[in-house]
């Protein structure tokens, strides 16, 4: 196994994996696959929807994690080969080299199969992910924690500046919505067609909030700076982030009223209240299965974290796939493969308990079979069966140790 297989999938702390942040990030890129992969858009229970705008459901928690996680990832990973006298312009070769297969990986995702160039989407998740490792693998790499932390802090006062008061034509300043927001207008003058889905007026992954974005990032890293420190002990460590975290999801209330919590924008209120979930998250874990020493239930997150980019650009095809192959359907119509498979084996299923005359069956039908045939239901059954096909075939891949390099 070589450094840069190490880098991606499993830090260290003292020699040791940590164990806690695989199984965060597996956390994380499983809640990833299960939002993105319902039996139907059009019966999803709303903690599995982002919020419309301004506000937060649970699965606005799931970018931000992951972007906290490469964050840790960063200081573990890069910290240990500092320390080991590795030079800068190797560690910067090797950072821009993944830097370029993520971003690479993500453009693939957004043409795959037809390719159409004149409109293919530029920015994306895994293009975030590449920008904010490479920006914050060099801000690490050149500067010590408490600058780190101003940078962050910098970043999201100039964010918030810039979205209040630059005016944006036609709208004016401090318009905080789709179409008005600063953010939007220069997605759509920098990018144009090539945005998040066409007729859109902004990208939920675009230039401008990538800023706070890489803030994002940036807590991750001065997180990882915290559990590599030899100075405190892991219950001081477990207790200073949750500390930290209590403080910034405070931060983060307080500063929404002015600038709201809002995922689309990444603004600096959410960055500072998802950073802080994270950080409590992330002690939790740290404290559980790292100091505790709770490990047995870990094993299926850990096989989706040490396989993380793997998993979510294979369920990214397979989603495209299914979306793509046509089949005929039991009227004679053509239909997805995707619709297909969710009508005949949790649709047709959950429509022929809900039409059942209950008479004989009484309460129990009522409380406890009528309730679980409901269309969301089937949804969410269909993304639970797809995330455990997956787990099986990563579970394949680690048993027979392989890791995929980036």
């Amino acid at each position: 196994m070589n450094d840069q297989q190490i880098e991606l999938t499993e830090p260290v702390k003292s020699g040791t994996r940590l164990l806690s942040l695989d199984v965060f990030r597996g956390l994380t890129v499983a809640g990833m696959v299960l939002v993105n992969n319902p039996g139907s858009w059009e019966h999803i229970h709303w903690p599995l929807e982002h919020a419309e705008w301004n506000g937060w459901t649970p699965t606005d928690l799931v970018f931000p994690f992951f972007l906290f996680a490469v964050g840790v990832a960063i200081s573990i990973a890069l910290g240990r080969r500092v320390e080991r006298g590795d030079k800068f312009r190797d560690l910067f070769l090797k950072v821009c080299y993944r830097t370029v297969v993520i971003f690479a990986l993500g453009e693939f995702l957004a043409g795959f199969p037809w390719f159409h160039f004149s409109t293919m989407r530029i920015p994306g998740v895994l293009q975030r992910i590449a920008v904010c490792y490479f920006f914050a693998s060099l801000i690490y790499m050149k500067s010590r924690p408490r600058t780190q932390a101003m940078v962050a802090v910098a970043l999201l006062l100039g964010y918030c500046l810039l979205m209040r008061y630059v005016p944006v034509p036609g709208y004016g300043s401090g318009d905080l919505s789709k179409v008005g927001s600063l953010a939007s207008y220069i997605d759509r003058s920098v990018f144009g067609p090539h945005i998040w889905r066409q007729g859109v007026v902004y990208d939920p992954e675009g230039l401008l909030s990538t800023m706070g974005a890489l803030a994002t990032t940036l807590f991750g890293v001065l997180t990882g700076n915290l559990l590599r420190c030899q100075t405190r002990t892991p219950l001081e460590k477990v207790a200073a982030m949750f500390a930290a975290g209590a403080a910034c999801v405070i931060v983060g209330w307080v500063w929404n009223p002015w600038f709201p919590i809002n995922k689309g924008l990444w603004t600096s209120s959410y960055v500072f209240f998802t950073g802080g979930l994270a950080l409590q998250l992330l002690a939790l874990l740290y404290w559980l299965i790292d100091i505790k020493g709770f490990r047995a239930w870990t094993k299926p997150f850990v096989v989706f974290g040490v396989n993380a980019i793997v998993l979510f650009v294979g369920t990214g095809v397979m989603e495209r796939l299914l979306g793509l192959i046509h089949v005929t359907g039991g009227d004679g119509k053509r239909i997805s493969l995707q619709g297909w498979i969710f009508n005949r084996l949790f649709w047709s299923p959950a429509e022929f308990l809900r039409t059942r005359n209950p008479d004989h069956l009484g309460w129990i039908y009522n409380h406890l079979v009528l309730p679980r045939a409901s269309p969301q239901n089937a949804s969410l059954a269909f993304a639970i069966v797809f995330i455990l096909i997956w787990l099986g075939l990563m579970w394949i891949l680690y048993r027979r140790r392989i890791i995929i390099k980036i």
